[in-house]
């Protein structure tokens, strides 16, 4: 399939296929005419980056892991990507944790809200908004992405 199709099919720009293609994460064929032609390892290849790119891999990471998926099974190429995954893990269990919170002050908030009462829980409200921002890593004005 073209560019314009496999791009449409995955929902995402043409440009953002090239730029893998550039990263060397997509290595579509050439027909004759010099138009790249994906095909199913093309497809598998593009899921497996948006579900790394979904769970937070940065583009070096992603071309770490495919390198790792076309190397020859040793004890460092295992090692190296159980210590990646474990880093990654770690991550998102951070994450989760905080989105847990996040959802638990909000539906407190909502509750407030529905009992109409607003105005006396103002400051409940506001303090509990203020221990999700700053356990999402605000601190000092600046922003720690990782959570």
């Amino acid at each position: 399939m073209q560019i314009k199709d496999f791009a449409k099919k995955y929902k995402i720009q043409a440009d953002t296929i090239r730029f893998y293609e550039k990263e060397h994460l997509l290595k579509p064929k050439r027909r004759e005419n010099g138009y790249r032609e994906y095909d199913e390892e093309c497809e598998k290849q593009l899921q497996l980056i948006i579900v790394f790119k979904q769970l937070g891999f940065s583009i070096k990471e992603i071309q770490q892991l495919l390198f790792l998926r076309n190397t020859s099974i040793s004890t460092e190429c295992n090692s190296s990507t159980v210590t990646l995954f474990q880093q990654k893990m770690m991550q998102l269990e951070e994450k989760v944790e905080f989105y847990q919170q996040a959802l638990n002050v909000m539906r407190t908030i909502k509750t407030l809200i529905d009992e109409e009462k607003y105005e006396e829980n103002k400051s409940v409200m506001e303090e509990l908004i203020v221990k999700i921002f700053k356990r999402g890593g605000y601190k000092d004005g600046s922003f720690n992405h990782s959570y």
